[in-house]
């Protein structure tokens, strides 16, 4: 094999995408798919590549820090895509101890594994690389000027999810500046797109429409986010991997802001559209609650660099993107179902329970 890189997390979300993308382009690596399979990491999103050959599945938790390096000795891995994280902005309100625990000593407990393995190998750092993806979030919030996040825009953030974050790209960037360590750090904004855990907005409404349930909506509604279809981040994540210059950091975005309200109106319509239902039919779901705790107002990504730089840029445009989204959820109500009942994470909690 050319590369041996493990993708933590590679059970989940973004993580399915790039695991994915990695051993359908590159059967000459072998991929490594490490998930601890919490709620949100689920193998059925990868049964599509669960028997290629270079295709390896280890159920490991990121803060263990034995079995990771035990791992990384066994299949000689010269490349880590840190994915795995704590990342729901409500559930770090309720339980900020887990965010500390998974996103930041889950991290450190990578880069000590990596620090270890590499630096007892003749050729050291060479050919290594400790690439970790983060969010627009440690960035804090901006106001409805037009101003967007750079790779410059000081962090400040507001969240103790945020706050987990930010604190996992410090020690990053503390282990290249300290160890020599080759390390990327990427902060991506707002990601949509098939097999994401519908506690998420668009998977959450998407489901709640089909089924005639209340939308949910913050405040007013008027919060802005900028998004991104899932499949361009995985494709952003392969370019800067390959070509991204040690110790640089890379924002990540679409473009494409919306507020929350809006975004809701389109998967009305959208749903309503593909259900045969008449338009607007399911406006009257729309149930607005009390405010997020210290929820910031907008959010937005200035990826030039990274188009300048790599020439990447997102290859869908958002009405494409959610209408792919929407008829993937509607297509495979089954993947919902066990997911929101969790019958998933019951049976691969009883296949690895002895390993």
């Amino acid at each position: 094999m050319k590369h041996h890189i493990i993708i933590t997390g590679g059970a989940g979300f973004i993580g399915s995408h790039v695991v994915r993308l990695f051993v359908n382009k590159y059967p000459d690596y072998e991929i490594i798919c490490l998930d601890k399979l919490t709620y949100a990491g689920n193998l059925e999103n990868l049964k599509d590549v669960e028997s290629a050959p270079n295709y390896k599945f280890v159920k490991a938790d990121i803060c263990d820090l034995d079995t990771i390096l035990a791992v990384m000795r066994q299949h000689t891995v010269d490349g880590i895509i840190h994915l795995a994280a704590e990342s729901h902005v409500d559930r770090s309100i309720r339980d900020p101890f887990t965010f500390a625990r998974t996103n930041v000593l889950g991290t450190l407990s990578l880069l000590q594994a990596a620090k270890t393995n590499w630096e007892s190998l003749p050729e050291r750092y060479e050919g290594k690389r400790f690439y970790h993806i983060s969010t627009d979030e440690v960035y804090g919030a901006l106001q409805n000027d037009g101003t967007l996040f750079t790779e410059q825009t000081k962090y400040q953030p507001h969240s103790p999810y945020s706050a987990s974050k930010a604190s996992s790209d410090h020690f990053v960037r503390a282990f290249h500046d300290t160890y020599g360590m080759p390390t990327i750090v990427t902060n991506c904004s707002n990601n949509y797109g098939p097999y994401q855990f519908p506690e998420k907005l668009i998977p959450l409404f998407i489901n709640n429409i089909r089924h005639r349930k209340p939308l949910p909506v913050y405040g007013k509604g008027e919060n802005v986010r900028d998004w991104l279809y899932v499949v361009d981040h995985a494709r952003a994540i392969d370019t800067i991997y390959h070509h991204g210059i040690i110790a640089e950091t890379y924002n990540i975005g679409g473009f494409n802001e919306w507020r929350n309200i809006d975004i809701i109106h389109v998967l009305i319509r959208t749903v309503d559209r593909l259900l045969g239902r008449p338009e607007g039919a399911d406006l009257d779901l729309i149930t607005y609650v009390t405010d997020r705790q210290g929820h910031d107002l907008r959010y937005a990504i200035d990826s030039t660099k990274l188009k300048n730089e790599l020439g990447w840029e997102p290859s869908l445009q958002f009405e494409e993107g959610i209408e792919k989204t929407v008829k993937w959820y509607l297509d495979n109500q089954e993947w919902m179902d066990r997911v929101t009942s969790g019958d998933y994470q019951r049976y691969y909690d009883e296949m690895y329970k002895d390993r």
